[in-house]
């Protein structure tokens, strides 16, 4: 029976605005896909990233020239790794966990998923505001900190200082040099930060491996799928896998398989989405060194059935949901 593939564009208003190195947004825009077999329907959402050349309009358009005779296997070279794949990959293991009757992680031969910590992200702001906000969330056990601009070290002392206990991962979002880096570094350290992600721009980065890392450091603009990884060795410690860059959960998985057997610490993370983009990242978070899918803790308004976030962390999707 032909798959009917549909693709939609939705708005989910954020509760604040937020900001990184390359602007603000006030809303989550995102394009969900059903694709439905007989009377089953399975549902993905991707972020397009205008990093990545994506927009809801051309991501549409790659789903739109899909067969109707898909299936996750073919999708894999149908198209490449982004967001347009994402949702289809995601919306396929939705359907198949429907048709089946089987939970997705069943499907994935993941064994009992549970709930893991998550980050949540303070965005770009003055010293002054980020204090106030790591104050206000200091209750969390891991705050990531969107860096990227002058006055970074100020901005870190301030988030110190409001949440003197909390657990602190920054992201740089590729808006470092190789001496600012190196000079913050031990300052990183001194200030009890965990890891730092992307500190200099994708394909300008090989000066990882000839500089100190005395924190791990995470590849994320620099690290899409499993043909990444070989430029990565000697530069990174940890890989960002993001559903959005492998092109789904299938490409995701293998990823997390690899990059273990190749020695690197995982992290999770997420664009800014909704509990549907999160549900099949909780599967690869499994186990992850550093979680952070805290896209839907920074909404006004969710799915219908969203992910439930509490003190043990995010927990894996009820079927309504996904999966």
């Amino acid at each position: 029976m032909p798959h009917r593939i549909e693709a939609y564009a939705e708005s989910f208003r954020l509760a604040e605005v937020f900001t990184i190195s390359r602007g603000s947004r006030t809303e989550a825009n995102v394009l969900t896909v059903r694709i439905s077999e007989n009377d089953v329907t399975g549902f993905g959402e991707c972020v397009p990233y205008a990093r990545y050349g994506e927009t809801i309009d051309s991501v549409a358009q790659e789903i739109q020239g899909l067969p109707q005779d898909l299936t996750r296997e073919s999708l894999q070279g149908l198209l490449p790794p982004g967001a347009a794949r994402n949702a289809v990959d995601c919306a396929l293991w939705d359907l198949q966990s429907k048709q089946s009757g089987k939970r997705a992680w069943e499907l994935a031969g993941i064994s009992n998923p549970g709930p893991e910590i998550t980050a949540f992200t303070l965005s770009l702001d003055d010293p002054e505001n980020m204090k106030k906000a790591a104050a206000r969330h200091s209750h969390r056990p891991l705050l990531k900190i969107k860096l990227g601009g002058e006055g970074d070290m100020a901005r870190l002392e301030a988030v110190r200082a409001g949440a003197p206990s909390t657990d602190i991962i920054v992201d740089a979002n590729e808006g470092w040099t190789a001496d600012v880096y190196s000079e913050l570094a031990p300052h990183l350290v001194r200030l009890g930060v965990k890891l730092v992600e992307q500190p200099l721009p994708a394909g300008q980065d090989e000066l990882l491996a000839e500089i100190a890392r005395p924190l791990p450091v995470c590849a994320d603009e620099s690290c899409h799928d499993r043909a990444s990884l070989p430029d990565l060795a000697g530069k990174y410690d940890v890989v960002n896998i993001k559903l959005d860059k492998t092109g789904g959960l299938t490409e995701a998985l293998s990823l997390k398989d690899e990059a273990i057997a190749q020695g690197y610490d995982i992290m999770v993370g997420c664009m800014v989405g909704t509990s549907l983009a999160m549900a099949p990242a909780v599967l690869v978070a499994q186990g992850a060194s550093v979680v952070d899918l805290d896209g839907p803790l920074l909404l006004a308004e969710d799915r219908e059935t969203p992910l439930l976030f509490d003190e043990q962390g995010v927990h894996p999707s009820e079927p309504a949901l996904w999966g």
